[in-house]
């Protein structure tokens, strides 16, 4: 094997840090001795050791074959089970019986995943997953566990609603209306006969040069590991139950080139702090699966890295789950990342790191080479059992072991459906986020006539951006069925006679088109012009980009309209802050709308509108200039020589003005550690229509051992605030929160002095 050496020595996780109670791992091994054939740490050999799982599921592991372990490990995508060539299902996609025997009675295949390319009705789903667990069934008596990325709903049902990706949830601030979501969406492919989803991503988004920053909750962990345990607990305690796969574990969503898959170089505080505790939330919240990180950290593949993979995820977190690989990442430690020399060899270093099942997903190899590991005595099969017993508990959570496991269920009535569609519109409401409002240009009023243009206004794929219907995303045939573009949701909300629309149909518009575009809104002599930017859907490394700065020809469009004199809105659909500081000042209004999904056309034309009043706040820092971007949470030097964000962290305005008049603390005498922090925030409503707003709480440290942050976020909720009222907002904060990873890498509170702040409003105290 080969020997990594990776800079985490003797790490030791604070609890308090990660908000975690009772997680406790023996370390002795009190049962006869098993060994890896490769230096293992004890937290390994203790799991070998003492790791027993039900007595249902022990009866069925100590009469399996090792062919049949080997397989339980193993899963194969959709394509290679299809009738096709080339590991290519051909439309429409059925079942091969060849094939599905080769997987099943030769290769004794656990799992499968993956559509085919494309979405599928309920009903072709359950033809085909019904293939698949009878083949199964026959050849083992063992139901398979099926897997999808049902992204930002089911994505890969025809039909179902999509709602906002992971980004545009998160500036809802609405942790039990993402549970709702999350429970709907277990719904919909649970029904399909799908029982374990591939979401939600806990990466946390540092940088929006990365093309998957719009699958995550944002830059901030406690806003991360908040929205992350509740689509968590929506997935697994609804009314039916799916499993939740936490990924990418771990430090995914930083690689230093901003692009994907590149290599990524964490500090431990830094990966202690920011990237793990989201992870820690969700599996004390009970998270039955994790995906594992396709790039490397430090110098060292995430597939092959014991420490991160087993010694933190299972001896620190007592993760007991199942981890899986993305996609061919196995035999990628030979391809991409050159740490092994043989697709062998890189099997052994991952099943030796802690990898339970192999996303392989279009050969044969991998069972087979597994097994001549096991015979050449490289992998013991007490390592092989410890992954196939987390398997076989993990299917028999999800009922599968029961008897008829594998009985598909009933789909959803059309009513069924027609219901599940609220939640994912009521959230594409409250994650539009208003950031400039000049001269009340917004809402548009009801009289005034509205010109329309913009390369993202009429491309429902836009709005909805990758894993919907397809990978990336971007063929309109798997659009689902009645859904609103931007401007098609503008003509029912103003009426078609006030929408004048004048179409780029492409994101590669020219000069030519930007003239043709300024001719027609001279000639339309609106009240006001809105224009729809930002980017085409995209996903991994497809999103890949070397600027940050909106496209010159949008750029240049805004220049343009501007020059007509026009009253301006640019309302932005894309998945990550693309600057346009060169063009701000033209902009008399500025709508973030991310990617909300089916019903974002319609959330769109009613903020605009004014029939509904806005609340969403950013969950991230957007940047002025593309080379200068930090986050909210920065440090002091960055304060003074980092450019200032176009927009801050939490940013978001209403119709209304709402104010934070005082924060107090109740209790501010002789606070130590232990103790909790008893706040108000008071709120006051000088408009005239009522408003929901999202109160931050946030607390300084003001001198500590190691430089601390200008602020870090404690606390928030969602306050309803009526038109003329005041309201008071309660908050309560453990002083054992106010803590960092300090000099010995170790969580420590500090006395001193902290300060509380709630907008301009803030408080300090000393801890004693």
């Amino acid at each position: 094997m080969v020997q990594m050496i990776h800079l985490f020595s003797q790490i030791r996780l604070h609890m308090h840090c990660l908000h975690i109670a009772g997680v406790v791992l023996a370390l002795v091994c009190g049962l006869q001795a098993c060994q890896l054939d490769a230096p293992c740490e004890s937290v390994s050999d203790a799991e070998l050791c003492t790791y027993r799982a039900s007595a249902h599921v022990e009866g069925i592991l100590a009469a399996m074959t090792l062919e049949d372990k080997v397989g339980e490990m193993t899963q194969l995508t959709l394509d290679m089970l299809c009738v096709g060539e080339n590991h290519k299902a051909e439309e429409p996609h059925r079942t091969d019986q060849t094939r599905l025997d080769s997987a099943f009675a030769i290769s004794k295949i656990g799992s499968v995943l993956n559509s085919a390319g494309h979405s599928y009705p309920a009903a072709q789903w359950q033809g085909l997953i019904g293939d698949i667990q009878a083949a199964s069934m026959e050849a083992k008596g063992i139901p398979t566990l099926y897997g999808i990325d049902a992204i930002h709903g089911a994505t890969f049902t025809y039909g179902a609603a999509l709602g906002p990706q992971q980004l545009a949830l998160a500036a809802t601030w609405d942790t039990a209306l993402v549970r709702v979501m999350a429970e709907g969406t277990a719904k919909e492919i649970y029904a399909c006969g799908i029982p374990w989803n591939f979401a939600p991503v806990l990466d946390v988004g540092r940088d929006p040069r990365w093309p998957r920053f719009w699958e995550t909750f944002g830059e901030d962990p406690k806003l991360v590991g908040d929205m992350g345990e509740a689509m968590v607990r929506g997935f697994q305690e609804g009314e039916v139950k799916v499993a939740a796969t936490l990924k990418h574990y771990l430090g995914y969503s930083t690689p230093w080139s901003g692009k994907d898959r590149t290599p990524a170089y964490i500090p431990e505080r830094q990966l202690r702090e920011i990237f793990l505790p989201p992870f820690a939330q969700a599996v004390d919240a009970g998270a039955l699966s994790v995906m594992v990180n396709s790039g490397e950290m430090n110098g060292i593949p995430t597939h092959a890295n014991r420490f991160v993979l087993t010694d933190l995820l299972r001896g620190e977190l007592g993760f007991d789950g199942v981890a899986v690989t993305d996609w061919e990442d196995i035999r990628y430690l030979k391809s991409r990342h050159k740490v092994a020399a043989t697709h062998k060899d890189a099997i052994r270093m991952a099943i030796l790191a802690g990898i339970d099942m192999s996303m392989v997903p279009q050969d044969w190899e991998f069972p087979v080479l597994l097994k001549e590991l096991v015979a050449e005595g490289a992998i013991s099969e007490a390592r092989i059992d410890l992954s196939v017993r987390r398997i076989l508990t993990l299917k028999e959570r999800l009922g599968l072991l029961e008897e008829g496991g594998d009985t598909l269920p009933d789909m959803l009535t059309a009513e069924e459906r027609v219901a599940l569609e609220k939640a994912p519109a009521q959230a594409a409401l409250e994650c539009i986020t208003l950031l400039k409002n000049e001269n009340d240009v917004l809402p548009i009023a009801g009289s005034a006539n509205v010109f329309v243009s913009g390369p993202t206004a009429n491309s429902l794929n836009a709005l909805n951006g990758g894993w919907s219907g397809t990978w990336q995303g971007k063929n309109p045939k798997y659009n689902n069925p009645g859904r609103k573009t931007a401007v098609e949701a503008m003509r029912d909300e103003f009426g078609p006679g006030r929408v004048q629309f004048e179409e780029l149909e492409s994101m590669e518009f020219t000069g030519e088109d930007i003239r043709r575009v300024s001719s027609a809104l001279r000639r339309a002599r609106p009240d006001v012009a809105v224009l729809f930017l930002g980017e085409m859907p995209y996903t991994e490394f497809m999103g890949n980009i070397g600027d940050l700065r909106l496209a010159d020809n949008q750029l240049e469009l805004v220049r343009a309209v501007r020059a007509t004199g026009t009253p301006l809105v640019a309302v932005f659909v894309e998945g990550r802050p693309r600057t346009f500081s060169q063009v701000e000042d033209d902009l008399d209004g500025v709508v973030m709308a991310y990617l909300a999904g089916d019903f974002a056309g319609q959330a769109i034309a009613k903020v605009l509108s004014g029939s509904h009043n806005p609340s969403g706040k950013l969950p991230f820092s957007w940047p002025r200039e593309a080379s200068s971007h930090t986050t909210y949470d920065r440090k002091h030097t960055e304060k003074h020589y980092s450019a200032r964000p176009q927009y801050e962290f939490g940013s978001g305005l209403s119709y209304s003005a709402v104010e934070t008049t005082a924060i107090r603390l109740l209790n501010p005498n002789e606070l130590t550690v232990g103790d909790t922090l008893d706040i108000e925030v008071v709120l006051e409503n000088k408009g005239n229509r009522s408003s929901t707003e999202v109160i931050m709480l946030f607390t300084q440290d003001r001198v500590a051992s190691i430089t601390p942050s200008v602020d870090k976020l404690k606390a928030y909720k969602r306050v309803l605030v009526d038109a003329g009222a005041t309201t008071t907002v309660p908050f309560r904060v453990p002083t054992a929160e106010l803590g960092f990873i300090g000099m010995n890498l170790e969580y420590v509170v500090e006395p001193g002095i902290f300060g509380l702040r709630v907008q301009q409003q803030s408080v300090e105290f000393e801890l004693n």
